[in-house]
């Protein structure tokens, strides 16, 4: 057997596990070689929380054995994997990206990872993440347990957050795929400034149980992949429906492209305002990216979002469930641990948030709920804009100012499913665009996905490969 190098890192799903299956290299070689990767290069752009070798190489043996005895699982048996540090696995360190929870652990793993070691993925270590997902709001990277976690393109700019080190993960080679989380905009973000494919469910799709929560009516888990068949891969094994979980909208996925619709079928919206209003050297990027998507077929039709206050909808709704949840840290004073101390008073601001304040804000979430169902059944099936409209900032700030498309709040305020897709580059940086579809489309979101990636090279890239 040959010891694993080189494209091996970059290697997606279906390509590693055909190489598993004809014995190129074992599952505790290929093990070994990523929790070397994860360690070395992961600590190096703090995107390490947790190794996870000792438990990663005993599953890893077990696959061998399921292998030699030809007892195949499906395409993640034998796949190294990452998770981001707010999903519980038993009895390690779960630390939520905070020192006030650094030596905290469960007895069970998360819904997600008990899902993923039944299909025979192999968990390499937890992953970084800004404290606390973000809280209510922070204003620096370094807003971690692990500190600013450090894009893999360039290490003077963000990763992203708040699933940092699970962009960081997927973009540098250390795992095949990782787990993220969105709230509003934690897998899209470190997704676009890493230049990964990530994928945020429909609400209540994948159960959240045994995940810290930021907002109940909000968190979702996803994959962050190497392409769009990646995520549905590992979204076929991570959905369904969880009674523990009072957000599940006990219903399935299956991943069956055999049966999805044609990419020229859809209508897709978008506005050409958030095309334009982007820096100028990432505009050729944005603007080849546009064509290419007119290249599918697709009938792009411009519309605009219906009109509602999605920035402070989604900020009061996170405030007062993120106050509700970590209530305890705020009235003993372990809030001010916090590495941030935006965050700190943010969460200590959001305990006085009025009742009245929040029932107004959900009740203005049904209105928007309505809205987006009306344009997306009525007048085109997705939407399109730049995932974010610049890449990556330094890593000293996470400010861009830039205008950006309101969809990342708007589409996590109605539970719609959306894909981050690379679409090139500016300065060197990976950009991104984004699709968004109904609730529950979700084969149809992965499917043009997939389309695009067919039709460009873009989420092959790699760190190093920047140039067109």
């Amino acid at each position: 057997m040959a010891v694993p190098t080189g494209d091996v890192f970059y290697a997606t799903i279906t390509e590693l596990s055909k190489r598993l299956r004809a014995k190129e290299f074992s599952a505790v070689e290929l093990t070994k070689a990523f929790c070397d990767r994860l360690e070395s290069t992961g600590a190096e752009h703090h995107a390490l929380a947790h190794s996870l070798r000792d438990t990663a190489i005993k599953k890893a043996k077990d696959v061998d054995q399921e292998l030699k005895r030809d007892r195949t699982r499906g395409p993640l048996q034998g796949i190294p994997y990452g998770a981001k540090d707010l999903l519980a696995v038993k009895k390690q360190p779960t630390t939520w990206g905070s020192r006030i929870f650094a030596d905290q652990t469960f007895p069970e793993d998360a819904a997600v990872i008990q899902k993923l070691d039944a299909a025979g993925a192999i968990l390499i270590g937890k992953l970084a993440m800004v404290e606390l997902a973000g809280g209510v709001h922070y204003n620096t990277p370094a807003a971690s347990l692990t500190g600013a976690a450090l894009n893999p393109w360039d290490k003077t700019r963000w990763a992203g957050g708040s699933s940092s080190g699970s962009g960081i993960a997927v973009a540098a080679g250390l795992a095949t795929f990782a787990l993220g989380s969105e709230t509003s905009g934690s897998i899209i973000t470190p997704s676009a400034f890493c230049g990964v494919t990530g994928y945020r469910p429909t609400y209540g799709l994948v159960s959240r149980r045994g995940a810290m929560a930021l907002s109940w009516t909000l968190d979702k888990i996803g994959p962050m992949c190497r392409s769009a068949e990646d995520c549905a891969l590992v979204l076929h094994e991570i959905a369904g429906a969880d009674d523990d979980d009072p957000g599940s909208a006990h219903k399935g996925y299956t991943y069956t492209p055999q049966f999805d619709r044609k990419v020229s079928d859809f209508r897709v919206g978008y506005s050409p305002a958030d095309f334009n209003d982007v820096p100028a050297d990432a505009r050729p990027a944005f603007a080849a990216a546009l064509e290419a998507v007119k290249g599918l077929g697709v009938k792009l039709k411009e519309v605009s979002l219906p009109k509602f206050p999605y920035g402070a909808l989604i900020e009061t709704i996170i405030g007062a469930e993120a106050a509700s949840i970590f209530e305890d840290i705020v009235r003993d004073g372990r809030v001010d641990q916090l590495a941030d101390p935006t965050q700190a008073a943010s969460l200590k601001a959001a305990v006085d948030i009025p009742a009245i304040d929040y029932l107004k804000a959900m009740r203005i979430r049904s209105q928007v709920r309505q809205a987006f169902a009306d344009l997306l059944y009525k007048d085109v099936d997705m939407m399109l804009a730049p995932a974010r409209s610049t890449p990556a900032p330094l890593a000293t700030s996470i400010r861009t100012g830039a205008r950006e498309s309101e969809l990342i709040p708007a589409g996590n305020l109605a539970g719609l499913p959306a894909i981050s897709l690379p679409c090139g580059f500016a300065g060197g940086l990976p950009v991104a665009i984004s699709f968004v579809g109904r609730p529950f489309y979700d084969n149809h979101v992965l499917g043009i996905g997939r389309a695009f990636q067919a039709q460009t090279d873009w989420h092959r890239r790699k760190p190093g490969t920047a140039s067109a």
